[in-house]
């Protein structure tokens, strides 16, 4: 099944609820370590460190000997061997964009539509071809705003590139232009709303996709009961794409069909057991830049009873907090070294 106008895949039940959701994770884990380990220097180095041959991985399982790598070691690792760290399986010169995230931490953009796969996230939000959408994450070296650019338009949105801050322009633009949507951290949308608000005029939001900052529950209520504005929440980050989104049921984040993830606890790398917090951990056979054992250092847990929406794949169960120095500010990690 393709997306809209030819685009991406967003929602196929055949694919998103397959009958047997581990084989389907059994299936990429050895995919992204042969395919790493033949394109990344960094992944064929940790491999040799813990004497595993790629063809020693066979399942999810076959994973468990490998080192976590963490997202707090790679601004010495891009230091010592830039741009990338060994990690690039592509001439820098084949990429779309680089980017600079706070750390500092070299992004690459591959060639790819909607290289993050954030196109089916939007989609379960509810956002349709023809929707106008404020998007106010960053544009600005970051790649916080294409990440969520990229997925409105690969299902036929219009986007309006707010980025961050500049309050009262958002507001008029986004009235002006008739947005029904908006993309960003929940706190700024309430700023938006409430600011309209404070001077007699409404923002025409119906709907809203928020990532990049927790989204506590009575902040939610208050967004869709005070100001009527449909909240689903989608969790990624710019090394891993999108990891997981919600549905209609808004219970957890349903784990993008292209990953494996795995939830690990801090300090002993053992699985998580269900509803116990660990690390998310993310394995991809990206093209561009493939991942193995990837600590985010975003903690969360398993959620595996069934969802009402029909995937039968396990959710996460929200933000449960972090691991490492790296904290969140306005959407973007910061490290102690930084400031």
């Amino acid at each position: 099944m393709s997306g809209v106008h030819g685009g991406p895949l967003l929602y196929d039940p055949d694919r998103e609820a397959p009958a047997d959701w581990g084989a389907v994770q059994d299936r990429l884990a050895p995919l992204a370590v042969r395919y790493g380990a033949w394109r990344s220097s960094e992944i064929r180095r940790r491999l040799a460190r813990a004497g595993i041959s790629p063809e020693d991985v066979r399942d999810v399982a076959g994973l468990a000997g490998i080192p976590v790598l963490a997202k707090d070691d790679l601004p010495a690792l891009q230091a010592a061997d830039p741009p990338f760290g060994g990690m690039l399986a592509v001439p820098p010169g084949t990429l779309r964009r680089v980017y600079r995230s706070p750390g500092p931490i070299n992004d690459p953009e591959g060639r790819r539509d909607d290289f993050w796969r954030m196109a089916p996230a939007v989609w379960a939000a509810g956002f349709r071809p023809d929707d106008v959408v404020l998007n106010t994450f960053s544009y600005h070296l970051t790649p916080g705003g294409m990440m969520l650019d990229s997925g409105l338009r690969a299902v036929g949105c219009a986007v309006i590139p707010g980025g961050v801050g500049n309050t009262a322009a958002q507001i008029d633009v986004a009235r002006a232009a008739g947005a029904t949507g908006y993309t960003g951290t929940p706190q700024f949308l309430l700023t938006l709303l409430e600011r309209a608000r404070e001077t007699g005029r409404k923002l025409p939001f119906r709907r809203a996709l928020v990532t990049g900052a927790p989204l506590p529950p009575p902040l939610r209520e208050l967004l869709q009961g005070e100001f009527g504005v449909d909240v689903y929440q989608a969790y990624g980050t710019a090394d891993a794409g999108t990891i997981g989104h919600e549905c209609e049921a808004k219970d957890g984040w349903h784990v993008s069909i292209e990953i494996v993830v795995e939830v690990l606890v801090p300090g002993e790398d053992r699985p998580a057991a269900d509803g116990e917090a660990g690390q998310v951990v993310v394995t991809s056979p990206n093209e561009v830049y493939p991942l193995v054992r990837f600590g985010t250092g975003d903690l969360s847990a398993w959620n595996r009873e069934p969802c009402r929406c029909g995937r039968t794949g396990p959710r996460l169960a929200g933000f449960l907090g972090r691991v490492g120095e790296g904290v969140k500010v306005k959407g973007m990690f910061v490290h102690p070294r930084e400031l």
